[in-house]
């Protein structure tokens, strides 16, 4: 049987990862500043996170959601404390795409209405209502295409009450800083705007948070710069550190019922271990104060590179915007000099998502190796 085909794969087979580097089949070093999307936060094979996972598999890997689970109730605790979002309660599930899923499906449950509005650009994941609302009609297929979704310009917020004055739309969906679309940002008038117009129109504002949380920005969350109250946030990535675990965090207005959302996989033991750890590291390490130390080192050096259009993102979310396609750029970077990078739906863009752990001698090699093939 073959592989069903539809990733364009690098011809790099990495074994093993430690910290900021991988490692291929044929003994060679990459320098990661990609984390595979993000999702590497506290860097690969961390001790802390390997004890976790190896002491929890060692007692009970997986059960069901029908027993009880005191690691759930552990982890929502000490998120609630590390995120600073009080009051808020945690529903687990297995991605990213999966928690934009579960809180679209929450938001039209709370109040009863059937539209989304998203923005252009948007990424949020490619299951059913997820890919409604991602911005590229390319992976939307037909069944998906039923969903009523509104796309506006981020920052219009004109468009954005014009369209919930119908009282149509059951919740608006925002990325603070986009991802996949290019690293562009909201602002704090932008943000701020929304949550009174969602809350004038009973409408759920909903925080992605999936690539840009648990400390990707140097903030817990990117919405915490612009100082208010997502009703949802949705949660994944960098959340497990490799294990596959999402989650949304719910405002205390929405009620919960017996049946209302429901997953296999999701919170599972191992899922939960794995969080703890991640959270733990986080936390002692202080990645997140590094997180915004390093993105100022990057950022620096980064106004000395020829051809530079701008610098985008903020803490460990980074973008390198040329004036010309980046496509042949960051294989050469990958081939010549052994350094994974992202791409993203701007074609002069190169994202930068590194483990949180990165230091400046990782940041002076990535540019050395950039000026070598610019």
């Amino acid at each position: 049987m073959s592989l069903f085909n539809v990733y364009p794969l690098f011809d790099v087979t990495p074994v093993s990862a430690k910290d900021i580097y991988v490692y291929d089949d044929k003994g060679i070093e990459y320098l990661d500043l990609y984390g595979g999307h993000a999702v590497i936060s506290i860097g690969h094979s961390h001790p802390t996170y390997v004890a976790a996972i190896t002491e929890q598999i060692q007692n009970l890997g997986f059960y069901s959601n029908a027993i009880q689970n005191p690691l759930q109730a552990k982890l929502a605790n000490k998120l609630e404390v590390l995120s600073g979002c009080e009051g808020y309660h945690l529903f687990m599930c297995s991605s990213g795409a999966e928690a934009n899923e579960n809180a679209l499906k929450l938001a039209s449950f709370h109040n009863q209405k059937h539209r989304i509005l998203a923005f252009k650009n948007s990424f949020h994941g490619r299951t059913s209502a997820a890919v409604a609302a991602t911005d590229n009609t390319k992976i939307v297929a037909p069944l998906n295409a039923q969903q009523g979704v509104d796309f506006v310009e981020l920052g219009n917020l004109n468009a954005v009450e014009n369209i919930l004055r119908q009282s149509e739309t059951c919740a608006v969906i925002v990325e603070c800083i986009q991802g996949v679309g290019g690293l562009d940002q909201s602002t704090t008038e932008f943000c701020q705007g929304l949550e009174k117009l969602c809350k004038h129109y009973n409408t759920v504002l909903i925080a992605d948070e999936v690539q840009s949380g648990f400390g990707r920005t140097g903030d817990f969350f990117a919405f915490e710069k612009h100082n208010f109250k997502p009703d949802i946030i949705s949660i994944a990535k960098g959340m497990g550190n490799g294990f596959p675990v999402g989650g949304i965090l719910i405002h205390p207005k929405i009620q919960a019922s017996y049946g209302l959302l429901g997953t296999t996989f999701g919170g599972n033991h191992l899922a939960c271990a794995a969080t703890l750890s991640v959270l733990e590291v986080l936390e002692n390490e202080n990645l997140m104060q590094n997180a915004k130390e390093m993105s100022d080192y990057f950022v620096d050096k980064a106004e000395k590179i020829p051809k530079l259009k701008a610098v985008k993102g903020r803490g460990l979310m980074l973008g390198l915007e040329f004036d010309f396609p980046v496509a042949t750029l960051r294989k050469n970077l990958l081939y010549h000099q052994h350094i994974f990078t992202g791409s993203s739906k701007n074609p002069n863009l190169i994202r930068i998502l590194p483990p949180l752990t990165i230091q400046k001698k990782h940041i002076d090699l990535f540019f050395k190796a950039l000026k070598l093939e610019l």
